[in-house]
């Protein structure tokens, strides 16, 4: 009986060995799954160890493992910790414990593909090596030869995990950090989890706008009704620009020839595009800089002279260049870093220092400094717009600072972006299609060249600014957006992968590496029913009256403040029971499904639960409302939408 594990673990191996080689795949996968097997009979013989099994997805398979390691408390003074096994898989790093509670009473988000105690190695951002109180830092891709003792592990939704090998078989913290070492930060894209992943796939985000194909560019300009731009086919197999989707929205008295010989002297081939006009006839364009070796800006001035004539009134546009006062994304990228160790530190110790000096230490990352620049450049160009005037966003690339601002003006001035499924289309548009560079962004294939930084996360934390100001105006909420961003640094979903369609498309086309599409949208493929109804606002509809056309918020430092859940939702110390947003949130469910009974002629829900913490549903140690959410009263279909529900049942949208 003690061998069965091990035959097991040899049919596993043989089956996917086979399915490589049946799909020419790459020496080094197979090398993964040979190293997996070796040392799954390394560690399976009649000594071995009483196992606690990580649970695997469709196509994952454990390259590593070490028994009884320590978990730590986050910011505690590692005295104890949780006993378990931890192990590496080709998608996550995940510790297994005998004392881990049922998912359902965790007081936490549960996420389908990730345990209470997983971390997705596309999140694993820095590794250290305990060497008594100290660390040392491990350089990705290398082999540690001695013994390792503990890991320290910082990830890049600043989560923090510390581990201790004390009690581990010897050997088994060496076997585990260089596997983590090396699949952690993979130097090719077909490495990452996505080309394993072999569960079915129904996509049920019908209601999403991918912006791919021709007429998705077409219903954008019908609704927006802006006059003086035309559909170009310019860009078709990339041959312009790799980095602009084919379809490109340029001014209408230019010709495809003109625009093709004016891209050649922008950086990236991104000459002017249209994002997005009013009725009146004032578009919104984004563009890259001239060639550093370029020296004359004629063809620049022909491409503006083309973008005023696209206005009813022929107005001189409002030309907002943003490399001159703005970060650039290295810049992005120190601020991010000082604002993680500000709110993830290393030790409670280190957490009483940093308190008694948190407001310097928070100005002096430049955190919020950089998120106020983006929400006043975006108000500026918004007044612009309201005053028929076209305005053009033009920075290095185009592709980091421009997609920030361009989608912050969109949610100011057009209530269509504010919806649920609006939000969605909008960063499909501006950031997916129109080419961030995510994958370079999120490191989510390491290269010591590439220049890693979270613009993505500044849009999220100016979304979460303009929430706080306008609490009724917005059908998402805060709990949507850090879903979204842990959901960045997942490596299953297609959306934000690539650094272009270009990627994208040559990806899905090769045929020697099997890769299904599987959009971040389809909110059914991770999250029940009770987590996806946290995402909508249940204020939204009940003041729809109320909501403006424009959105005019306070963009100073003044009127900033920390996005407390996302950023110390792994601080137990910090939480509120009873308290903060979240409890207001819950408050505001229970009216809405109070009132919701009341139209129906129903008796009002039963409350079973009326506190929650305030990093609720990323709390620790707050019991999780579960009757609750499971009741009709997140699940009301007054503050539900209704694509919630579709996502969360694909079998039952299958096709036959």
């Amino acid at each position: 009986m003690e061998r069965d594990p091990v035959l097991k673990r040899y049919l596993l191996f043989v089956f996917l060995l086979q399915s490589d080689k049946s799909q020419n795949r790459t020496n080094e996968r197979t090398d993964n799954h040979i190293a997996a097997f070796i040392f799954s009979l390394n560690t399976s013989g009649e000594d071995s160890i009483t196992e606690l099994n990580p649970r695997l997805l469709p196509g994952e398979v454990v390259i590593a493992e070490a028994q009884n390691v320590l978990l730590f408390a986050p910011v505690s003074e590692q005295k104890q910790g949780k006993s378990g096994s931890l192990s590496v898989t080709n998608f996550k790093l995940t510790f297994v414990t005998a004392e881990e509670r049922p998912r359902e009473e965790s007081g936490q988000q549960q996420n389908l593909l990730l345990g209470e105690y997983d971390v997705c190695l596309s999140n694993v951002d820095v590794v250290y090596q305990l060497v008594g109180d100290k660390k040392r830092r491990l350089v990705p891709g290398s082999n540690v030869s001695g013994k390792v003792n503990g890991l320290h592990i910082l990830c890049k939704n600043m989560r923090v995990l510390s581990f201790s090998f004390k009690f581990s078989p010897v050997g088994h913290g060496k076997i585990l950090t260089n596997a983590l070492l090396h699949h952690a930060f993979p130097r090719r894209h077909q490495l990452l989890f996505a080309y394993d992943y072999r569960e079915q796939y129904y996509n049920c985000q019908r209601e999403v706008c991918t912006f791919w194909e021709l007429d998705d560019w077409k219903q954008e300009l019908s609704r927006t009704g802006c006059q003086g731009w035309r559909l170009s086919a310019v860009n078709q197999s990339f041959q312009l620009s790799t980095s602009l989707p084919q379809w490109l929205v340029v001014p209408q008295a230019i010709l495809d020839w003109q625009l093709g010989d004016a891209a050649r002297h922008f950086r990236g081939s991104r000459p002017p595009v249209w994002c997005w006009g009013s009725s009146q006839g004032a578009a919104l364009v984004r563009m890259a800089d001239i060639h550093p070796t370029i020296t004359e800006r004629v063809k620049e001035n022909v491409m503006l002279e083309n973008v005023r004539k696209s206005h009813p009134q022929r107005r001189q546009p409002l030309l907002l260049d943003l490399s001159k006062d703005f970060p650039n994304p290295r810049d992005v990228q120190f601020s991010y870093t000082k604002l993680r160790e500000l709110c993830a530190p290393e030790s409670l110790h280190q957490f009483w220092v940093q308190d008694s000096r948190f407001f310097s230490l928070l100005e002096s990352s430049r955190w919020l400094h950089i998120v106020s620049l983006c929400l006043c450049k975006a108000i500026e160009a918004a007044d612009a717009i309201q005053r028929d005037v076209t305005v053009v966003l033009q920075e290095g690339d185009g592709r980091d600072m421009c997609c920030i601002v361009a989608s912050l003006v969109q949610v100011l001035l057009d209530p269509h972006w504010r919806s649920l499924r609006g939000f969605q289309t909008l960063i499909q548009k501006e950031w997916v299609v129109l080419g961030h560079p995510f994958c370079t962004r999120l490191a989510h294939v390491f290269t010591t060249e590439s220049e890693q930084s979270p613009e993505f996360l500044v849009f999220l934390d100016c979304m979460w600014q303009l929430l706080q100001q306008f609490p009724a105006a917005f059908e998402f909420t805060e709990t949507y957006l850090t879903t979204l961003w842990d959901s960045a640094h997942i490596s299953v979903f297609e959306t934000f992968l690539f650094d272009c369609e270009h990627d994208r498309t040559k990806a899905a086309g090769d045929s020697n590496n099997h890769l299904v599409l599987r959009s971040v949208w389809d909110w059914g493929e991770q999250f029940q029913e009770q987590d996806i109804a946290l995402f909508t606002n249940p204020l939204y509809k009940a003041c729809s009256h109320s909501q403006s056309k424009q959105l005019v918020p306070q963009g100073g430092l003044s009127s900033l403040s920390i996005w407390r859940q996302c950023y110390f939702r792994w601080l137990p110390l910090l939480e509120i029971p009873g308290g903060g947003q979240a409890q207001i949130d819950l408050q505001h469910r229970q009216l809405s499904a109070e009132v919701a009974a009341l139209q129906r002629s129903e008796p009002a829900p039963e409350h079973t639960v009326t506190q929650v913490g305030s990093f609720f549903p990323f709390g620790h140690g707050v019991t999780r409302p579960g009757v609750l959410l499971g009741s009709s009263l997140t699940l009301n279909t007054s503050f539900l939408p209704a694509e919630a529900l579709l996502d969360s049942q694909s079998l039952l949208n299958a096709p036959d």
